[in-house]
């Protein structure tokens, strides 16, 4: 008797696509999506991978694990708080709850009250107002650079942009802030030294062709040593006497002082020292969603929303609902995260510590995201076998460790207290799970 093709016993596609699991899957994935599920499981049966009989328990299992998005929620065990691969700043309770309300359709650009067209995202600009008294006006773009592009083009395109060479700055994925400047037109003016700018620098190098005096915090490093710097008030008066505008960078998002992070600069502190136009992150230490923030006096503020280029960079509604909501509430994951008390992060470390027979071993947290470079925030971490760190990566929830001197550190800084035990499960399951071989097959950047 001639022997069957095994290839012939694959279950058909309408088969397939007819499953109670795929059924159900349709209203959370496309029909495209399911499709493409049901022929790779298919081929594997085809490639001799998969035996036949497997195909339809194969389809349910993928099926299931199949979410909308490729985006996997994270367990930061690293202790750096705004951590850029990660997506920065978590947001709040309020926040996703806002982001949620305002999902559907929402009076963006609507005044319910007399159904005519009303200025956008009104209510996020009220409550960054109310945080930040010292700001006579305040506008909302997609992200940090964006504001900065934004008031460079308004105020300097086809002129000088003074700034000072300690300053010009390249952070994260080789983004170069001169590389920024020149491309809206602007010229750059660059006065003094790497490690010293005085007052006079700035003073001779303006004139009829200068659009806009520029400072920029350096966020992710420091010059220490032998250095000079203008004072942040004497430099407002010269731009001041000399009818040009002041805008400082201040990059991390603060709207006041943190004595938790000293000479990390702010927005209110920096508006009373001078500035005209004070720019920053949204997503960083303010601890909301990614945004570029605008803030400062009212006929500047006003030239920046007009000009064209505002409409390229302006936020949508999600933004603008999670940032009023995150700075309405007050109290946010980043700032519990920065102010966490050290002795209950070495309570809950020793916890999981002694679950797991790992010491426990002091670990300096880091504020991350270019904010307060140089600044540590005391903490502890449960010090692990370095091979456990990919498991815990590719484990489910996900969880990214610190690998440091061939061992992986779990600190709990970041991570919310009541997902403690549940971390435990994922730290026991990558214990029992082989791990990658290969020169630094566990490293974590």
């Amino acid at each position: 008797m001639p022997q069957v093709d095994p290839r012939r016993l694959i279950p058909r596609t309408d088969r397939l696509l007819a499953l109670p699991a795929v059924v159900a899957a349709r209203p959370r994935l496309s029909e495209p999506v399911l499709l493409a599920l049901v022929r790779d499981a298919q081929q594997r049966a085809r490639n001799g991978d998969l035996a036949p009989d497997r195909v339809e328990d194969a389809v349910t299992a993928a099926v299931a694990a199949r979410t909308a998005t490729s985006l996997r929620p994270v367990l930061n065990a690293t202790g750096v708080v705004v951590h850029t691969n990660l997506g920065r700043a978590p947001l709040g309770p309020a926040a996703v709850d806002a982001v949620t309300d305002a999902a559907g359709y929402a009076d963006v650009e609507l005044d319910l009250r007399t159904g005519v067209r009303s200025a956008r995202g009104a209510g996020t600009r009220a409550a960054l107002l109310a945080a930040c008294p010292a700001a006579a006006d305040a506008l909302v773009v997609n992200n940090g650079a964006a504001a900065l592009v934004l008031a460079t083009t308004a105020l300097a395109a086809g002129r000088d942009v003074v700034i000072s060479r300690g300053e010009l700055v390249e952070i994260g994925a080789g983004f170069r802030l001169p590389d920024l400047i020149v491309s809206t037109g602007a010229r750059l003016r660059e006065v003094g030294t790497t490690n010293r700018t005085h007052l006079r620098d700035y003073a001779d190098a303006l004139g009829p062709e200068t659009g806009c005096i520029l400072t920029v915090h350096p966020s992710n490093f420091r010059v220490e040593g032998f250095t000079a710097a203008a004072p942040p008030d004497q430099l407002a008066a010269l731009a001041a006497e000399h009818g040009v505008p002041l805008v400082t960078d201040i990059g991390s998002g603060l709207l006041a002082a943190d004595p938790a992070l000293p000479g990390e600069p702010d927005a209110a502190t920096t508006l009373a020292a001078g500035a005209d136009l004070v720019t920053a992150s949204g997503d960083k230490l303010l601890g909301g969603p990614q945004a570029g923030l605008v803030l400062g006096r009212a006929d500047l503020v006003a030239t920046l929303a007009r000009h064209p280029l505002a409409r390229a960079v302006r936020a949508d509604k999600l933004t603008l609902a999670a940032l009023e909501a995150t700075v309405a509430a007050g109290e946010t994951p980043v700032g519990r995260a920065l102010h966490a008390d050290p002795d209950r992060l070495r309570q809950r470390a020793e916890r999981l510590g002694a679950a797991l027979g790992a010491p426990v071993v002091p670990h300096d947290g880091r504020v991350g995201g270019g904010g307060a470079p140089g600044v540590p925030l005391p903490g502890w971490a449960v010090r692990l076998d370095e091979a456990v760190a990919a498991p815990l990566r590719t484990g489910t929830p996900a969880v990214l460790p610190r690998v440091h001197d061939g061992a992986c550190l779990l600190d709990l800084r970041c991570i919310p207290e009541t997902d403690d035990e549940r971390l435990l499960a994922v730290v026991r399951a990558a214990r029992s799970a082989p791990g990658p071989t290969g020169p630094g097959a566990d490293r974590t950047p």
